[in-house]
C-alpha cells in the first residue's frame, strides 16, 4: 500500500509539473504576442497561395523520398522554383501568386509526370493528392539533378542541412561538414561546440552509437563525408528526445536508397593529408529494399609542434620554478565502417526496418619532448637546473558493432502511428601507452611507466511511440524507453626499474565495472491556437537515473528528472515565421569522468576522474525569427539565454609534489573536473543565404555571446566570443561548380585562462561529366598556410602557464564519385524455384 501511494503522489506531482507549465506557457504567450505586434509590418504574404501533394510508388504505393518537383510559369520553359519530396513523399510549394502553372515530377528510373494548367486563385490551397509515378525500364543512361533544396532548411523543432553540393568538404570527414552547419564551431582539434556548448548529444539516424563513447572527436573523424545526408541540429530537443546534452542534439544523417530496381555509387579521394574511400550498393524490389555499404579513411602522418612554458611559485613567492617544454607529436589515425540494411513495407500500414553495421578506428602518436626545469630565487639566482628528454607513445583502436529492429504502424487515421525500436551497440577498446623520461649527465636513473588498457561498452535501447491525433490542429504523443549501458575496464600500469625491467604498480592497477540504466517516459501535445495564428508542442519527459560503480569508497545516488519542453510558433503567411522554445536538459558525467584512474603520460601533467561528480542541470530559452524570400533568399535568427548549475567544467591546480598511490611526482598540474557552479550563456545566431543571378550563392552565418562562470569561493569569470564564416559557391556551367569557404573563431576567456583564436579557409571545385553520373572534384585547405599557430593560457593561485601549438593544416586533394546500375528488376521472370533472377547490370 505504502509503495501504491508513493506511486500516486508521484503521478500527482507530474501532473502539478504539467499545469505549472502549461501557465508558464500562457504567460509566455503573452509575452510572445507583444513581440509579434511589433513585427507585424514584415508580413507580405497576402494572396499568396500553395501547392500540395505526395509523390508515390504507382505500384508498391509507397512514399519516394528525394522525387523532384518543378513549377513553370504558363509558357516559359524555365522552371522558377523547385523542391524535393521529404522522407513521406511530400512536397508544398508556397507563396505563390494567382495564374496558372505547369508542375512536373521526376526521379530517376521513373517516367517523368506533366501536370498542366494547375490553377491557383488567391490564398488558396491547391492539393493534388497522390501523385503516382510509374517505374521505367530503361538503364540508367542519364541523371537529370535539378533539385533546388535549400542547403538550410529551418523547421520548428530543428534546422537541417542538407550536404548535397558541400562542395568544400568533399573527401572529408564529418568534422569537415560541421564546420560548415550553422550554430556549429569546430575547434582544430576536432572537438564540436552547438552555440559555445561542447556538452552534445550525438546520434547517427536518430540512434546512438557507442562508437562515440571511446571518442567523439575520433568518431566523427572516422566518418567520410560522402557517406553524409544531412545533419539536423536541435538545440531545443522536445520530450520525445532524451534529456541528455545541456548544448542539444546533433543527429547525422547518412545516405541511403529506395529506388526502384539496383544502384550504386564510388566516392575515392587522395590528398596530402587524409584518403577516403566509400561504397554503396542499394537494390529494391516493390516494398522490400536492401543496401550494403563499405566506407573507410585515413589521415596520414603529421607532425604538431608544441611548447608550454610554465612558471610556479612558493607560498611567500620567495622562489620560482620554471618548467620549459618544447616538443614534436607524430600522429596518424584511420577508420572504416561497414553494414547492412533493409526495408520492407510488409503492407501498405505495416514497416519493418533493421540495420546492421560495424566500425573500426585507430589511432597511432609517438612524441620526443626536450624538458628543462629551473629553480630560482626571486632576485634571479638559479638555484637547480635539471635537463631532460621524454619519449612517449600511444596507441588506441575502438570497434563497435551496432544492430536496431524498428517497426512502424499506421492507422486509417491520418498521422496515426506506432513506432517499436530496438538497438544494441557492443564496442571494444584497447589502449597502450607508455612514456620514458632520461636526464642529462645521469644525474636521475631513467624513469618511466607503461599501461594497457582493454574495455568493453555494452548498451542497449528499447522504446514505445504512439502519435494519435484527437481533434483537428491537435495530437498526442506518449512513449517509454529503457536505456542499459555496461562497461567492462581494466588497467594494468608497470613502472620502470632501475635495472630496466618493468614491475607492476600495485596502485594503479586495478579493474572497474560501470553500469547505468535510465527508464524514462514522456507525453507531449501538438496544438493549433486560434484559428492556427499560433501552433506549438508542449511535453514533459521524466527519466529515472540508477548508476553502480565498483570505485573504492564511492556510492553514486540514483536521482530523477523531470524535463520540460514546449515550442510555439506564429506563421506570417508562408514564408516568415517567429517561434519562442524553453527545454530543460541535463549533462549527466561519463564513465572517464568519475574514473578515478591517474593519466600519468606526461609526469608533469596529470589528469583524473572525479567519482563525486553530479549531472549538471541546463535550462535554455531560444527566440527565432526566420523569413523567405520570392528571390529564394532566407535569413534565420536565433537569439537563447542558456542557464546551468553544478556546470562540470575542468579545474587545474598546480602541487609542487604530488603522491599518486604511494609514488611522488615533482612540479605537477593536475587537471581534474568538478561541478563548478553556474554558467550563464547569451548570444545569438544569424543565418542568411542570398543567390545572385542563378549562378553565385551566398551563406554566411555569425555568431556571438557572452559567458560567465561563477564559482563560489572563486571568482566570476567573462568572457565575449565570436564565430563568423562565408561560403561563395558559383555555378560555372551546369557540370562545373566552384565553392570558397572562410571560418574565423575568436579567442574565448575561460575560468582558467583562454581558448585560442582559429581562422582556416577551403577552396574546392567539381566538374560532372558522363551525363551528370560521374564527377572529380579538387580541393584544397589552407593552401597558402601550412601551419596553425594556437596560443593559450591557462593559470592558478600558485601558476601561469603558456601554451602554443603548431597544428599542421595545409592540404590538397582529388575525389571521384561515380553512380551506376541499372535501376529496375525485369518483371516476371524468376527461376525454377519462384525466386527473381539477378538482374542485368
Amino acid at each position: 500500500m505504502a509503495k501504491n501511494k508513493s506511486i500516486i503522489q508521484d503521478i500527482f506531482k507530474i501532473e502539478l509539473l504539467f499545469w505549472h507549465y502549461k501557465f508558464f506557457a500562457m504567460r509566455i504567450f503573452v509575452l510572445s504576442l507583444i513581440l509579434l505586434c511589433s513585427i507585424t509590418s514584415f508580413s507580405q504574404a497576402t494572396g499568396k497561395g500553395k501547392i500540395t501533394g505526395k509523390v508515390i510508388d504507382s505500384e508498391s504505393k509507397v512514399p519516394i523520398e528525394m522525387a523532384i518537383v518543378s513549377i513553370f510559369r504558363e509558357g516559359e520553359t524555365k522552371a522558377f522554383n523547385g523542391l524535393s519530396t521529404d522522407q513521406n513523399g511530400a512536397f508544398t510549394i508556397d507563396n505563390l501568386p494567382t495564374g496558372a502553372y505547369k508542375i512536373t515530377i521526376d526521379f530517376i528510373s521513373y517516367k517523368e509526370i506533366v501536370l498542366n494548367a494547375v490553377k491557383v486563385n488567391g490564398n488558396n490551397t491547391v492539393n493534388l493528392g497522390n501523385v503516382s509515378l510509374a517505374p521505367s525500364s530503361n538503364q540508367l543512361d542519364e541523371v537529370k539533378i535539378v533539385s533546388k533544396t535549400a542547403t538550410v532548411q529551418n523547421k520548428i523543432d530543428k534546422m537541417v542541412y542538407n550536404t548535397a553540393n558541400d562542395l568544400t568538404s568533399q573527401g572529408g570527414v564529418a568534422t569537415d561538414v560541421l564546420k560548415n552547419v550553422p550554430m556549429v564551431s569546430v575547434d582544430i582539434d576536432g572537438n564540436v561546440e552547438l552555440q559555445g556548448n561542447p556538452n552534445i548529444r550525438f546520434l547517427i539516424n536518430g540512434k546512438p552509437s557507442s562508437i562515440f563513447g571511446a571518442s567523439v572527436s575520433d568518431a566523427l573523424q572516422a566518418i567520410p563525408a560522402s557517406q553524409i545526408k544531412s545533419i539536423e541540429v536541435i538545440t531545443s530537443p522536445g520530450a520525445r528526445y532524451d534529456a541528455a546534452g545541456t548544448g542539444g542534439i546533433i543527429n547525422i544523417i547518412l545516405k541511403e536508397s529506395k529506388v526502384q530496381g539496383i544502384n550504386s555509387s564510388i566516392n575515392l579521394s587522395a590528398g596530402t593529408r587524409l584518403e577516403n574511400g566509400s561504397f554503396n550498393l542499394n537494390a529494391r524490389k516493390g516494398n522490400f529494399g536492401m543496401g550494403v555499404y563499405f566506407s573507410g579513411n585515413k589521415q596520414l602522418n603529421t607532425k604538431t609542434k608544441s611548447s608550454s612554458d610554465r612558471i610556479s611559485y612558493n607560498a611567500t613567492r620567495d622562489s620560482i620554478n620554471r618548467l620549459y617544454q618544447n616538443g614534436v607529436s607524430p600522429f596518424t589515425r584511420s577508420g572504416y565502417q561497414t553494414g547492412i540494411n533493409f526495408n520492407w513495407s510488409i503492407t501498405p500500414k505495416d514497416e519493418l526496418t533493421g540495420t546492421l553495421g560495424y566500425n573500426h578506428f585507430e589511432n597511432n602518436a609517438s612524441g620526443m619532448t626536450m624538458q628543462d626545469q629551473t629553480s630560482s630565487l626571486s632576485n634571479g639566482t638559479i638555484l637547480s637546473e635539471l635537463i631532460s628528454e621524454r619519449n612517449s607513445t600511444s596507441n588506441f583502436r575502438n570497434n563497435a558493432t551496432d544492430w536496431s529492429i524498428g517497426y512502424k504502424k499506421t492507422f486509417e487515421r491520418e498521422d496515426q502511428e506506432l513506432n517499436v525500436l530496438v538497438t544494441s551497440s557492443y564496442g571494444k577498446s584497447v589502449n597502450n601507452a607508455g612514456q620514458q623520461t632520461a636526464y642529462e649527465n645521469d644525474v636521475n636513473p631513467v624513469s618511466g611507466l607503461r599501461s594497457y588498457n582493454p574495455g568493453q561498452d555494452h548498451q542497449v535501447e528499447m522504446s514505445l511511440d504512439f502519435v494519435r491525433p484527437i481533434a483537428k490542429g491537435y495530437t498526442f504523443e506518449m512513449g517509454s524507453k529503457v536505456s542499459l549501458e555496461n562497461i567492462d575496464s581494466n588497467v594494468v600500469t608497470d613502472t620502470l626499474a632501475t635495472d630496466g625491467s618493468y614491475l607492476n604498480n600495485q596502485g594503479q592497477t586495478y579493474g572497474f565495472k560501470y553500469k547505468r540504466n535510465i527508464y524514462a517516459a514522456y507525453f507531449s501535445s501538438s496544438f493549433s491556437l486560434f484559428n492556427s495564428f499560433l501552433v506549438g508542442k508542449a511535453g514533459l519527459r521524466y527519466e529515472r537515473t540508477n548508476t553502480t560503480a565498483d570505485f573504492v569508497g564511492v556510492s553514486i545516488p540514483d536521482y530523477n528528472t523531470f524535463a520540460p519542453s514546449f515550442t510555439m510558433q506564429h506563421k506570417f503567411g508562408e514564408n516568415q515565421s517567429i517561434k519562442f522554445a524553453y527545454s530543460y536538459r541535463i549533462e549527466r558525467p561519463d564513465y572517464e569522468e568519475l574514473n578515478p584512474f591517474f593519466n600519468i603520460s606526461d609526469p608533469h601533467n596529470i589528469s583524473t576522474g572525479n567519482p563525486f561528480l553530479k549531472p549538471e542541470i541546463g535550462n535554455r530559452f531560444e527566440l527565432g525569427y526566420s523569413k523567405t524570400f520570392t528571390n529564394g533568399a532566407n535569413v534565420y535568427f536565433s537569439g537563447y539565454y542558456r542557464y546551468n548549475t553544478d556546470d562540470i567544467q575542468s579545474f587545474t591546480t598546480f602541487h609542487s609534489v604530488l603522491d599518486v598511490n604511494g609514488t611522488n611526482y615533482t612540479d605537477v598540474t593536475l587537471t581534474q573536473r568538478y561541478n563548478i557552479g553556474s554558467q550563464t550563456n547569451i548570444g545569438a545566431s544569424i543565418f542568411g543565404s542570398l543567390a545572385v543571378a542563378d549562378k553565385l550563392n551566398i551563406r554566411s552565418t555569425i555568431e556571438f555571446g557572452e559567458r560567465s562562470n561563477s564559482t563560489p569561493g572563486y571568482k566570476t569569470v567573462s568572457g565575449f566570443a565570436y564565430r563568423a564564416n562565408l561560403n561563395l559557391s558559383y555555378q560555372f556551367s551546369p557540370t562545373m561548380m566552384g565553392e570558397i569557404f572562410g571560418n574565423f573563431r575568436s579567442s574565448q576567456k575561460n575560468l582558467q585562462g583562454n581558448r585560442p583564436s582559429s581562422f582556416f579557409y577551403n577552396m574546392a571545385v567539381r566538374k560532372q561529366f558522363l551525363h551528370k553520373t560521374a564527377s572529380v572534384g579538387i580541393t584544397m585547405a589552407n593552401p597558402f598556410n601550412k601551419y596553425l599557430s594556437q596560443r593559450s593560457t591557462s593559470y592558478g593561485e600558485s601558476f601561469h602557464q603558456v601554451n602554443v601549438k603548431d597544428i599542421p593544416v595545409q592540404s590538397f586533394g582529388i575525389s571521384f564519385n561515380y553512380k551506376f546500375g541499372k535501376l529496375e528488376f525485369k518483371k516476371g521472370e524468376s527461376d525454377n524455384h519462384g525466386e527473381p533472377q539477378e538482374p542485368t547490370i
